[in-house]
């Protein structure tokens, strides 16, 4: 009745056939989550930053709130327009013009109340507010936001808004940012020699919130 096993076990031997091994771990029978189930429960690590760390929170913003070793506190919570977050043991919290690491240590300071030297991350998973955007103006092909990436230059703003269009007046764009006093501060950028001429020197580096308008050329 098993005289086709020594045939199997020649052909295994040759490499011809491969053995085949029973799934014990989980029954055919048990549910599709049961696998799931059977490990331990553990602290869940935070995603992998968008933003880079002097980024400024805004509303809109979406945030992850990550305590080590109290994973009933690490939540994903948005940046309501009052500015404020809530979070289990933490409630209306400004969250607003604070960088993540800012926020972090306020977070820690107000669940040391509650818990033995807290440890919290805050990264910004999905930033959306109108500080993680450059607002391009006026002659491009395509005026509008661009999202904002660590390291952004007004040449990739440019790239990324279509090039400048046909009747552009380049050498007269103006790059208009708010300091850390708040105040308005225009910076003249000459962006056909940039990207006609290839001089790197007007390729500045871009920031949250910066509005770059290019004015139409004069006839």
């Amino acid at each position: 009745m098993n005289s086709w096993r020594p045939l199997v076990t020649l052909l295994i031997a040759l490499g011809v056939a491969t053995p085949v091994v029973a799934q014990t771990d989980v029954p055919a029978s048990a549910p599709a989550h049961a696998a799931s189930q059977a490990a331990p429960t553990a602290d869940v690590a935070p995603s992998v930053a968008t933003t880079g760390p002097d980024y400024i929170i805004g509303p809109g913003d979406t945030i992850q709130i990550f305590v080590w070793r109290n994973p009933e506190l690490s939540v994903v919570v948005p940046v309501r327009p009052d500015g404020k977050v809530s979070a289990p043991l933490i409630e209306d919290m400004v969250a607003v013009g604070k960088t993540p690491s800012d926020l972090a240590r306020d977070i820690e300071a107000k669940l040391a109340e509650y818990i033995r030297t807290p440890q919290v991350n805050v990264i910004v998973t999905n930033p959306q507010s109108s500080f993680s955007k450059i607002t391009v103006v006026g002659q491009v092909r395509t005026p509008g936001s661009v999202p904002y990436r660590e390291g952004m230059t007004v040449m990739d703003v440019v790239l990324a808004s279509g090039g400048l269009a046909e009747f552009a007046a380049g050498n007269r764009a103006k790059l208009v940012r708010k300091d850390a006093n708040g105040k308005t501060v225009e910076k003249r950028v000459r962006l056909e020699d940039l990207m006609k001429k290839g001089r790197l020197k007007e390729n500045v580096a871009m920031m949250p919130g910066d509005v770059l308008i290019v004015p139409e050329s004069y006839f």
